[in-house]
């Protein structure tokens, strides 16, 4: 019998499809007991943290003259 030509062959340098779906399942896992913890909150459990605002990137920037006199303004 003649076998079906496959043009994508085995690639040995690829990672474990089993440790990929096991670490799938683990941040599954993670995630909904997340979302179980925290059931009655108004906000969505996340897999990722968000980017920092723009406003929050130029307080972790601003100099500690800066930081001073914010808190006095």
């Amino acid at each position: 019998m003649v076998q079906k030509f496959n043009p994508a062959p085995h690639d040995k340098h690829a990672e474990d499809p089993r440790e990929a779906l096991a670490a799938d399942l683990d941040a599954h896992t993670r995630l909904q007991t997340g979302l179980v913890d925290t059931f009655p909150a108004s906000d969505p459990v996340a897999a990722t943290q968000p980017t920092p605002s723009k406003a929050d990137a130029e307080a972790e920037n601003a100099s500690l003259w800066n930081k001073v006199k914010a808190i006095f303004s």
